[in-house]
């Protein structure tokens, strides 16, 4: 599966920003995609994830009621809806896609990333 994330920007304390995912290859086989953040110095931490089927999705506290998470159908495409972005929003978004593959046991496939900065 490749990853590539689009929709980073500079933006001011209470803006909104929409990140992103375009997905290809065995799209079929994904089992969850999410997005995590990173920014210097920390290790990369999810923000928030969605299963294929249901579209269960789980965010992290400081994000919930602020951020959403979707995808289409096809898990062709993943986004981020960021609303009411805070300072400590800044960082590198990554787009991940996790799936089972059998005798390979769980894959992981990360898109490059896309920075996101947010002015006070």
């Amino acid at each position: 599966v490749q990853l590539v994330e689009s929709g980073g920007g500079l933006v001011q304390a209470g803006d909104s920003l929409r990140l992103s995912c375009a997905a290809s290859g065995s799209t079929d086989n994904i089992n969850v995609m999410a997005w995590y953040r990173q920014t210097p110095g920390k290790e990369r931490e999810v923000i928030a994830t969605i299963t294929s089927g249901a579209g269960l999705t789980h965010y992290r506290d400081s994000v919930k009621g602020r951020f959403t998470i979707s995808r289409n159908d096809a898990k062709t495409a993943l986004y981020l809806e960021m609303n009411n972005l805070r300072s400590e929003g800044t960082g590198v978004y990554y787009c991940n896609a996790k799936r089972l593959e059998f005798g390979l046991g769980l894959v992981e496939n990360w898109g490059q990333g896309t920075q996101v900065t947010v002015s006070s």
